[in-house]
């Protein structure tokens, strides 16, 4: 999100904002999934595969929106502080996205 406080300034994913929404829908309906089959007993491996897939949906979001932030905040010069300062916020996104920290 480019807009740190909030005032007038369109984010990124603006435009792809509904598309996201409908991800993050599907994603939430099949964490919701995972805990009815938790409450059901049900084999462990079904159970690890569905929170695969909804790993993987978040994923999707995720990269959907780093994408865009990319674009428009740190590329398009949208986002805040200089250029570097930019840079420096999306290494650290992707650092946490990859479950790691620069």
């Amino acid at each position: 999100m480019c807009n740190m406080n909030h005032d007038n300034v369109t984010n990124g994913y603006a435009a792809t904002k509904d598309e996201l929404l409908k991800r993050l829908s599907r994603a939430e309906g099949q964490v919701r999934g995972v805990a009815r089959m938790v409450e059901e007993d049900r084999y462990c491996m079904d159970v690890l595969t569905q929170i695969s897939a909804a790993r993987a949906a978040l994923d999707r979001v995720a990269l959907a929106v780093l994408d865009e932030h990319v674009r428009h905040c740190v590329v398009g010069g949208h986002g805040p502080g200089t250029e570097q300062e930019r840079i420096d916020e999306l290494m650290a996104a992707v650092g946490r996205l990859s479950g790691r920290r620069p």
